[in-house]
């Protein structure tokens, strides 16, 4: 790939290109303004123009990106007022940026010199469709997020909101959700479920794992079926059973055992989530296991060590990424279930799902999507741990130099 040379490419390639990319552009803005074929036509041919004049006057290249992406701020701006200027803006610098990347032979940068062009085409294509896939699925989780904002209390964007107005923009969304007493008590109920589940499935999910990877285990294949089935069975169906199951054993705690009631109800959830949550510790620790060198365990037998102590000293330190990657799934799963509590808990253990599910039944209140920020947030934060710790393991295992 180092050796790729790159060549000026001729006016003939450049332009059929960035004409379909204008009239793509064009097509969404006349979709907008309830005519799309005009506006196709209009965004080819002006992206047209705008090419055939940037290549033709031999422009440097900051300046004529810098230029278009002016120009098609005030183009926005007449167009859409401030929302149009961020469109502008972005359609600018995208635009200024693909005639240069053509023109100047930039898309083989990145590919093996011996590639035909079919299989440059592919190339690119293949990496805009991952893009087109990735918006489609984060589009509706950052739709909510400027939403939260609402100064008004709708689902929906205000034109005060679209106008970029301050007035239009809010926090009382979330002064409501640290305020109320329902989302405080539901927030508790999750904050204490949460880590004491993930414990659990941490605790059993680990020691499960370890036991599948010996060599002399019988029936290893069946064991992780049954292990895993909570993942693989439709949760209305294992919330049924829990249901049934749980609630025997809550009138036995309560009848035999004399327990208080509310404390049964959350010995009840905790385990039903710590179900769910021991088959994402049991494949994660597995696929850190595979890659272990048992003759390190087997050296620490044979300098005196007992097994536990080996098993903190030797093993867990090397397999520790694993565990933890598997408790922050275990631990999402568990702050985000609703449908195992609304069946196992009652209303003393209304976890924060289960309260943003009672909103949206019961009364649109849009601190639900303050609260669902809130979480998206928090699920970024773990994921981005989850990466961290991912290279951390790679690293210590030789997969990866950095």
């Amino acid at each position: 790939m180092a050796l790729t040379v790159l060549k000026k490419m001729p006016l003939s390639f450049v332009l059929p290109l960035v004409a379909a990319a204008g009239a793509f552009a064009g097509l969404l803005v006349g979709t907008s303004k309830d005519n799309s074929v005009l506006g196709a036509i209009i965004g080819a041919i002006v992206l047209a123009l705008i090419c055939v004049i940037v290549l033709k006057s031999n422009l440097a290249e900051r300046t004529a990106r810098w230029g278009i992406a002016i120009a098609f701020i005030v183009v926005g701006f007449f167009m859409a007022s401030t929302p149009g200027i961020v469109l502008g803006a972005m359609f600018g610098f995208v635009f200024g940026w693909l005639i240069y990347w053509l023109s100047e032979g930039r898309y083989r940068a990145n590919v093996p010199l011996y590639a035909t062009p079919g299989q440059v085409l592919w190339h690119h294509s293949f990496s805009i469709i991952c893009g087109f896939v990735f918006f489609f699925l984060i589009t509706p989780i950052i739709v909510v997020m400027p939403l939260s904002f609402n100064a008004q209390d709708f689902f929906t964007f205000t034109p005060e909101m679209l106008q970029f107005k301050p007035e239009g923009y809010s926090l009382k969304h979330y002064e409501d959700f640290f305020t109320s007493n329902d989302w405080q008590r539901s927030l508790k109920n999750s904050v204490i479920i949460a880590p004491f589940a993930t414990i659990i499935s941490v605790t059993f999910g680990t020691l499960a794992a370890i036991g599948l990877s010996q060599q002399h285990m019988p029936f290893k294949r069946a064991i992780m079926a049954i292990l895993i089935s909570p993942m693989i069975v439709p949760l209305i169906i294992s919330a049924t059973g829990m249901f049934f199951f749980y609630s025997t054993m809550g009138n036995w705690m309560e009848s035999t055992l004399g327990l208080n009631k509310n404390f049964v109800g959350y010995v009840k959830v905790i385990l039903a989530h710590a179900v769910l949550g021991i088959p994402f510790v049991i494949i994660t620790v597995t696929a850190t296991l595979v890659g272990f060198d048992n003759s390190l365990t087997r050296a620490a037998a044979n300098m005196g060590a007992s097994p536990v102590r080996t098993f903190f000293k030797v093993q867990m330190p090397l397999i520790l990424p694993g565990v933890i990657s598997g408790g922050l799934f275990a631990f999402i799963t568990s702050f985000d279930e609703v449908v195992v509590v609304l069946f196992v808990g009652s209303a003393a253990q209304k976890t924060l799902p289960w309260q943003m599910f009672t909103g949206l039944r019961e009364q649109i209140s849009p601190t639900i999507l303050a609260v669902a920020t809130i979480l998206v947030a928090i699920s970024v934060l773990l994921l981005a741990t989850l990466e961290m710790l991912r290279r951390r393991s790679e690293r210590l295992r030789g997969m990866s130099p950095t």
